[in-house]
């Protein structure tokens, strides 16, 4: 059928018999041609829990005889390695306990030199490396959480893959609380760059609104933050 044309020049014999609707989404789809990385935050301290979140066990055991082998870490690339290219984790002092894990998982590390000027910067030096490896697209969450379900990861992805070109980053929310990952493309990665690693992705968010659609998922896991030894023991298994 015309609908499925490869090319433009296929869409153009067929534009006769294609409705506007068709042929407008025939040409967003060719010209929305994003290639992935995953970038995982885990440079944090992690002070409030008192030992490197990126490394509790997932899922959480009460029965030591039965811990799990998968750590957040471990969980989280494996929650972003099928939807992108490759996975990046961005480590900070903590990189000797991280690379392990991470190499072990089939992802890369890269290093924030100065984590102490706050995520933001990890971020930045993530997003770096995603367009220095040639890709366009980064899907992003934090280290300090339970993983989103694969089926969450590949719907955001296949929802930003359709949206309009203005549309700059997809946001999970769950009950109306915005959450991780999240997909940035090309157009917001630069203005991610661009500002000062002092800043927040959250000012860069308030500031380019516009481009930023939030698409509510049922997964309450994308907007969940453990910081505590509470918060972790009040996790349950899924």
């Amino acid at each position: 059928m015309c609908i499925f044309a490869a090319d433009l020049a296929d869409a153009f014999r067929c534009s006769q018999s294609l409705t506007f609707c068709q042929l407008s989404a025939i040409f967003r789809t060719m010209s929305r041609s994003v290639s992935f990385a995953g970038v995982i935050l885990a440079a944090g301290e992690s002070t409030r829990m008192g030992r490197d979140k990126a490394l509790l066990p997932w899922p959480p055991e009460s029965d030591v005889r039965t811990l799990s082998t998968e750590t957040f870490l471990s969980a989280a690339i494996r929650s972003l390695a099928p939807h992108t290219d490759f996975v990046l984790v961005v480590a900070g002092q903590n990189v000797a306990s991280l690379a392990p894990v991470a190499y072990a998982n089939g992802a890369s590390i890269v290093v924030n030199p100065d984590p102490g000027r706050g995520q933001f910067s990890s971020l930045q030096v993530g997003l770096w490396e995603v367009l220095n490896r040639g890709r366009d697209g980064a899907i992003i969450t934090l280290v300090d959480r339970p993983p989103a379900n694969a089926a969450t990861v590949q719907l955001l992805r296949e929802a930003f893959e359709s949206a309009p070109q203005n549309i700059w980053a997809l946001v999970p929310e769950f009950s109306g609380k915005h959450g991780h990952p999240y997909v940035a493309g090309r157009d917001m990665i630069e203005r991610f760059l661009q500002a000062p690693a002092t800043g927040t992705a959250r000012d860069i968010e308030h500031q380019y609104q516009n481009h930023i659609l939030y698409m509510p998922v049922n997964d309450p896991f994308v907007g969940m933050n453990i910081n505590t030894p509470e918060d972790y023991a009040g996790l349950v298994r899924p």
